[in-house]
């Protein structure tokens, strides 16, 4: 007996508290348990963020290296970009090769970012020939060029238009130029004009950690093809130059020869105009004689003739003042071409001009009833000329278009003022002529081949004598016409001042 405590209510409460106690430690542990769980997920998540940070880190290390290439390969292609502007403006300046070359000094190669430069250009027997060197000895370029000439494989590839770079050549060829030219990297292209391959370009760099890039091989490509434009404009202008020099003397020959002909052709209108005027004075005397015999007989002043013989005197004495008039041409068109004749020059009023041809050709014109016009304004000014040559211009031109212009034609003179000339036009409604016709209108003894000319005889000389008459008063005359359709005669006169 325990004091009257129960030992089964003892057990009882120990075994509750043990239950209390046994689970208690299960809840401590449960909870523990799930901290735990949620501590591992927290690492977890940790250790995740903690990987992506570090990848992220590594592609932001690799981007800023890659930037930093970047920034410098843009650097380098901007100052070599600067180079090849300031190299192209300086030898696109010359039109002569060699100073191309001395313009391409040697500070070319560091400029454009290189250790090295080299051209090469053969000569006329097709050897090479050292142009530009920098950071080559001349006892090395000499050697390069020795073995150059050995091995043409090279060259033909050069020729072919067919660039070089260690960047994308195959290893064989790399390996080659290497070793041709004693450098690590290198940029090899050929120099192309229209004659095609005129040299190659070298560029490189000896240094194994000095890098060829794309920019580079682009940046030499374009300076291969600036070198050979230059070289080619500097071609063009020799051959121009050499072309220049031959046409000049060949103009110089042909300007003797022409003047030399002119003053031949000059010896022989002289002689033709003198002999002209010799033989008209020599043909006047006897046919004064003739003309004067025919109007003895023709006035019965050595007794009375008979009719019939009267009439072929008439017709003698006719065909006389025919053969006269022919020959006051001759000599007129002799004298105006050789500057015998002086021209009388005097103020004239042109409405005065046009009535007195109006008075003298109006009997012809009746009787072919054909109508004549005047457009002359009033208060046109006054002329400079030789009334007697003037008026023989308007009685050749309107007597012409009188003859070919049909019963019931038109024949009309205007004149208007143009600059220090009057305009003269005499127009008419008759038969025109060709073109053909027109090109030898104003040439001695020329006369036009139709119906008209067949029927009336003449002698050619009237419209060559009016165009010595206007250009001895420094006018000008000219003719425009159309088949059946009427001609128009232009001239201008010396307006007085």
């Amino acid at each position: 007996m325990y004091n009257g405590i129960n030992p089964i209510t003892i057990f009882s409460f120990l075994s509750l508290t043990a239950f209390l106690i046994a689970g208690c430690l299960v809840f401590i542990v449960v909870q523990r348990n799930k901290k735990i769980k949620h501590l591992t997920a927290s690492l977890d998540k940790l250790l995740n963020s903690f990987n992506s940070l570090d990848e992220q880190a590594k592609l932001i290390v690799k981007t800023d290296l890659e930037l930093n290439k970047a920034q410098e390969e843009l650097s380098k292609r901007l100052i070599g970009l600067n180079a090849l502007q300031k190299i192209s403006r300086l030898i696109t300046t010359t039109l002569d090769a060699n100073e191309i070359f001395n313009r391409l000094e040697k500070s070319l190669a560091s400029d454009l970012g290189f250790e090295k430069i080299l051209i090469l250009m053969p000569d006329e027997n097709k050897n090479l020939l050292c142009r530009l060197q920098a950071g080559f000895s001349k006892e090395f370029t000499e050697q390069i060029i020795a073995q150059l000439s050995k091995d043409q494989t090279l060259l033909t590839d050069l020729r072919e238009g067919r660039p070089f770079s260690s960047l994308t050549s195959t290893k064989q060829h790399k390996e080659k130029i290497c070793s041709l030219f004693g450098i690590e990297h290198f940029l090899l292209n050929p120099i192309i004009t229209q004659d095609g391959f005129t040299g190659l370009l070298l560029a490189g760099n000896q240094s194994p950690e000095i890098f060829i890039t794309e920019g580079d091989e682009e940046l030499i490509s374009i300076l291969a093809n600036q070198i050979g434009q230059s070289l080619e404009n500097t071609q063009l202008f020799e051959q121009v130059y050499r072309s220049r020099q031959d046409l000049e003397l060949k103009i110089q020959d042909r300007t003797k020869q022409l003047a030399s002909a002119l003053e031949e052709v000059q010896k022989i209108s002289k002689n033709k105009s003198d002999f002209v005027s010799a033989v008209s004075h020599e043909l006047r005397t006897p046919l004064t004689s003739i003309k004067g015999y025919a109007s003895i007989l023709m006035a019965g002043k050595i007794g009375e003739i008979p009719q019939e013989v009267k009439d072929r005197l008439e017709k003698i004495n006719k065909h006389s003042d025919n053969l006269v008039k022919f020959i006051n041409d001759l000599l007129d068109i002799s004298r105006i071409e050789s500057g015998r004749v002086e021209m009388k020059l005097i103020r004239h009023d042109v409405l005065s001009i046009i009535d007195n041809l109006r008075d003298l050709l109006t009997p012809q014109m009746k009787d072919k009833n054909i109508q004549f016009k005047a457009d002359v304004p009033q208060g046109i000014p006054e002329l400079f000329v030789d009334i007697s040559q003037v008026d023989r211009i308007f009685i050749n031109l309107l007597s012409n278009a009188i003859k070919f212009t049909p019963v019931g034609g038109i024949i009309t003179i205007s004149a208007k003022t143009q600059n220090d000339f009057v305009l003269f036009e005499v127009t008419d409604t008759g038969i025109g002529m060709t073109e053909e016709d027109l090109s030898r209108l104003f040439s001695q003894f020329y006369r036009i081949d139709n119906e008209i000319n067949r029927n009336v005889k003449g002698t050619g000389l009237g419209l060559s004598l009016v165009k010595n008459i206007v250009e001895a008063h420094k006018g000008k005359i000219w003719v425009t016409s159309q088949v059946n359709a009427g001609t128009t005669f232009h001239f201008t006169l010396p307006i007085a001042k």
